[in-house]
C-alpha cells in the first residue's frame, strides 16, 4: 500500500517501501515547497544571525499581532498531516486560537484554544507521555494525531491576546493517497463555569454524520472540599435520548485510574500513559491559589467510540455529602474533545470570549 493507510500502521509497517513524499513547514519554510527551507533574509533571528547570513536560523519563529490570524499553512492534498509541533509563552495559550480546515470548507473541523489541544489547559506546564500527544519539557507541544485530507488542509492561529504573541511551529506531512474511508479529525472546546447545580457538563454534542470518538482531555477546577470525582460518563449516540447506549462508573475510572488516585494514603498520584492520564494536579497555595484543579486525558485509540449518526457526550460533577449521599457539584470544566466523521460536519457553537475562557 502507497496510501494513507499504508503510512498509518505504527512500527509493524515502518520497512515498507512508499511513493509518498515527505514535506514540513515552518517558519523557515511557510509553503512547504520542496527545495525551499532556509531561505529567509529576515525574521525573528535575522539579528543573531547577522554576521552569518542566509540559513543560518534567519526565521524560527513568528511574531502574531493582537487580535490577528496567521496562516501556520495552506496545504494541497491529498495528504495527511502526521506530526505539529509548537511553542509559545504560558501566559498566551488560553488566549491563542488553533484552527483548522479541511478542503475548502468555511467552517473549522478544529477550534481550540493552543494549551488545551496539548493538555496543557491551565497554562502551566505539565508533561504528557501519550500517544497521540506529548509535551516535554519546557513547553514543547507535540501533536501525532493523523490528520488526512483530499484537497486541502488549512491551519491558522489567532491571537487573542492584547500584546503580540511569538509562536514557534513546525507541520510534518505526506503528500499520498487518501483511502475512501478514512475520516476527517476534528476537535472542540467547552467549558462550564461552573456547571449549573444538578446538571452535567456536555463535552460534545449536535455532532452529525460517521465516525468515531477517540479521546477528550479535562481541565477541571473543584470548588468544594471532599472527594469530587464519582460522576460518570455517558455516550448517547444514534438516535439515544433519555438513556445512553455507554455509562462509566466513575471519573476517575473512566481515565484508568482507581479509588480517588489516592496513593500513598492523603496524596493525589499523577500518571501519564499512552492512553490515559491524570497528569496534572495543582493544589492551593494557601494565598490566592484556592482551589484545587486537575488535568486529565482519555484516548480512545484502541477502543474507539463509533457512531453512525450522531453523538451526546456528557460527564457528571458529583461528589460526595454528609449521610453517604452524593453531592452535585458546581465546578469548573473545560473539555477538548477529540473525534473523526465523515464531512459535512455540524459548525461548532461559537467560541467564548477571552473573559469566559479565562483561567481564574
Amino acid at each position: 500500500m502507497n496510501g494513507f493507510n499504508g503510512l498509518n500502521l505504527g512500527l509493524g509497517n515502518l520497512a515498507r517501501l512508499s511513493d509518498a513524499k515527505s514535506r514540513s513547514i515552518s517558519a523557515e519554510n511557510f509553503t512547504g515547497g520542496k527545495g525551499q527551507g532556509a531561505m529567509a533574509t529576515e525574521g525573528t533571528g535575522a539579528n543573531c544571525a547577522r554576521e552569518l547570513g542566509v540559513g543560518w536560523k534567519v526565521s524560527p519563529s513568528v511574531e502574531i499581532g493582537p487580535n490577528a490570524t496567521f496562516v501556520m499553512g495552506e496545504i494541497e492534498g491529498p495528504g495527511a498531516i502526521q506530526h505539529i509541533w509548537m511553542t509559545g509563552a504560558p501566559h498566551h495559550w488560553r488566549n491563542m486560537i488553533l484552527r483548522v480546515y479541511w478542503d475548502d470548507e468555511e467552517e473549522p473541523s478544529v477550534e481550540v484554544p493552543m494549551c488545551d489541544f496539548f493538555c496543557n489547559g491551565w497554562q502551566e506546564r505539565a508533561d504528557v507521555n501519550s500517544l497521540p500527544i506529548a509535551v516535554n519539557p519546557a513547553g514543547g507541544f507535540n501533536s501525532y494525531w493523523q490528520m488526512p485530507f483530499r484537497r486541502s488542509a488549512r491551519i491558522t492561529m489567532e491571537n487573542r491576546n492584547p500584546d503580540k504573541a511569538v509562536l514557534y511551529y513546525q507541520i510534518d506531512y505526506t503528500l499520498t493517497e487518501v483511502s475512501e474511508d478514512a475520516a476527517y479529525f476534528h476537535a472542540q472546546w467547552r467549558r462550564s463555569s461552573p456547571v449549573a447545580y444538578k446538571d452535567v457538563h456536555t463535552i460534545l454534542d449536535g455532532v452529525r454524520g460517521k465516525g468515531h470518538y477517540v479521546g477528550v482531555y479535562l481541565a477541571w477546577q473543584v470548588n468544594n472540599t471532599g472527594w469530587w470525582g464519582e460522576g460518570e460518563i455517558k455516550f448517547y449516540m444514534d438516535g439515544d435520548k433519555e438513556h445512553p447506549t455507554i455509562c462509566g462508573t466513575g471519573t476517575e475510572d473512566y481515565f484508568g485510574g482507581a479509588w480517588n488516585w489516592e496513593q500513598p494514603q492523603g496524596t493525589y498520584r499523577t500518571y501519564s500513559t499512552a492512553y490515559l492520564g491524570m497528569h496534572q494536579a495543582i493544589k492551593p497555595d494557601g494565598l490566592y491559589r484556592s482551589q484545587q484543579c486537575f488535568g486529565m486525558y482519555r484516548w480512545h485509540v484502541m477502543d474507539p467510540i463509533r457512531f453512525d449518526s450522531d453523538l451526546r457526550v456528557t460527564i457528571q460533577d458529583l461528589g460526595w455529602r454528609s449521610g453517604g449521599r452524593y453531592l452535585p457539584q458546581q465546578s469548573d470544566i473545560a473539555s477538548t474533545a477529540f473525534w473523526y466523521q465523515s464531512e459535512p460536519h455540524a459548525p461548532h457553537p461559537p467560541l467564548p470570549d477571552n473573559d469566559a475562557r479565562e483561567v481564574i
